[in-house]
């Protein structure tokens, strides 16, 4: 059943169009908004709570090819998190993932991911494309 509290450890990426994995953040509501539209739309999928069950270095460096963006234009700029790692919008993708490894939350929510293609779902309705 479609997202039916399947919930991963240490899983990584999805390997074919077949699974659908989403990076989520249950007290986010674009989040919630992207789990919802996946659930009635009928799309099973796998949950990942990142904070919880943070990405590896190589899982982030596989998801910024499946995004096909750069590590600064999926990171949160607005949390302290930013800041306090020394990190600008300039700084060098290696550092940037670096703070992503160090600190979760400065991934940006939702991700879903299917097969080798990744979309950030702001607004929750972009993560359609993928199906």
């Amino acid at each position: 059943m479609a997202g039916e509290d399947t919930k991963v450890t240490g899983m990584n990426l999805p390997a074919n169009d077949d699974e659908v994995l989403l990076l989520h953040n249950p007290r986010c509501s674009n989040s919630r908004a992207t789990e919802l539209l996946l659930t009635e739309r009928g799309v099973s999928f796998v949950e990942r709570r990142y904070l919880e069950e943070p990405l590896t270095r190589e899982e982030l460096e596989e998801l910024g090819r499946r995004l096909d963006r750069a590590p600064g234009e999926w990171v949160r700029r607005g949390q302290a998190e930013f800041a306090a790692a020394g990190l600008e919008a300039s700084s060098p993708p290696d550092r940037i993932l670096d703070a992503l490894v160090e600190h979760p939350v400065l991934l940006e929510r939702p991700i879903v991911v299917r097969g080798m293609r990744a979309v950030v779902g702001r607004p929750p309705t972009d993560v359609l494309v993928l199906f």
